[in-house]
């Protein structure tokens, strides 16, 4: 690990400030990540800011959304009842990320930042495009099992691992962002970028910006929403693939959905085309069997991760199953 400064800004703006001074410097919160890859020498900051002492927690609902300081725990999260009663996926998907203690530690601004587990990414004896650009790609010739079939390039192929991107991604979230030219606002589905021919770039977050809150607007279908996750052993483990599915149901129809998947993407994936099928429909299992069918059209599987087609599939069918098959 190489040395770095520290620092701990008292205010936002302060925070603000140091960072875009500072093109080195690394925000840390929980530090469930950040530390992980110091102590790999994936990244070697100049200096560490650490925001804990920031004004950026708590939960609410202000004028119909909900509103998630960026510094609330995964765990407060989770457990909260507003959470828990208004967007269900969102708690499950929480749940079944990490473990108890990490998910005591990992925030949610420091979730929406997470970086790829790819093997390549996290062990600098390998080159990776996204650590060195132009270096290359080893997985895509290498040993891919856990790696995307889906928005991936001839640059990168990792997948996102977040759990609880893909549950914001389906109830139309909003990252709240402030840096030294004031605020704004990014919906999730544009936060994350596809790697393209720049896979260092992973998201729009300019430098020296913060995320300050998460915004999950009033939806309708958000109440009934359901989180599937599979993976290889039953806790403490990154998704194989996941389904986040959220229904609006009217007159024994889906008025209105969203499909987010997970495992099998370089970002968090939304699949608005199998909402389109969706939309309309009278729940059934040929129904559900088409939209899964839609939603992995265009996958390009590399020579270790086939399985994750057929597999998200099927998953797709027993979320929707999970949530609209009882009307």
């Amino acid at each position: 690990m190489n040395p770095f400064g520290y620092s701990c800004p008292a205010t936002l703006d302060e925070a603000i400030k140091e960072q875009s001074s500072n093109e080195h410097a690394t925000v840390i919160a929980g530090g469930t990540m950040v530390v992980d890859l110091l102590k790999l020498n994936v990244i070697a900051p100049q200096s560490l800011i650490d925001i804990n002492q920031l004004s950026l927690k708590g939960i609410a609902k202000r004028g119909g959304s909900i509103f998630i300081g960026a510094l609330v725990s995964n765990s407060e999260l989770a457990h909260h009842k507003l959470i828990q009663d208004e967007c269900p996926v969102l708690s499950e998907a929480v749940l079944s990320g990490a473990s108890v203690q990490l998910r005591n530690m990992a925030t949610v601004g420091g979730n929406i930042m997470q970086r790829t587990r790819c093997y390549y990414f996290r062990d600098p004896a390998f080159p990776c495009n996204k650590r060195e650009p132009g270096s290359g790609c080893p997985a895509i010739e290498g040993f891919n099992r856990i790696h995307a079939v889906l928005g991936t390039s001839d640059h990168c192929v990792a997948t996102h691992g977040s759990d609880m991107c893909v549950a914001l991604l389906a109830l139309d979230a909003i990252v709240l962002l402030k840096g030294s030219d004031g605020t704004r606002k990014v919906a999730l589905e544009d936060f994350h970028l596809v790697p393209g021919a720049t896979p260092q770039n992973e998201s729009v977050l300019k430098p020296g910006e913060i995320i300050t809150e998460i915004e999950i607007p009033e939806r309708p279908f958000a109440k009934r929403s359901h989180y599937l996750k599979v993976r290889d052993r039953a806790s403490y483990a990154f998704s194989l693939c996941s389904v986040a599915v959220a229904l609006e149901m009217s007159g024994g129809k889906i008025q209105s959905c969203r499909l987010a998947l997970g495992g099998v993407a370089t970002k968090p994936w939304r699949v608005t085309s199998a909402e389109k099928i969706l939309t309309g429909s009278k729940p059934s299992q040929s129904l559900f069997e088409k939209a899964a069918q839609i939603a992995l059209e265009g996958a390009k599987p590399l020579k270790n991760n086939r399985f994750k087609i057929e597999l998200t599939k099927r998953t797709i069918v027993r979320a929707l199953n999970n949530v609209g098959a009882s009307t």
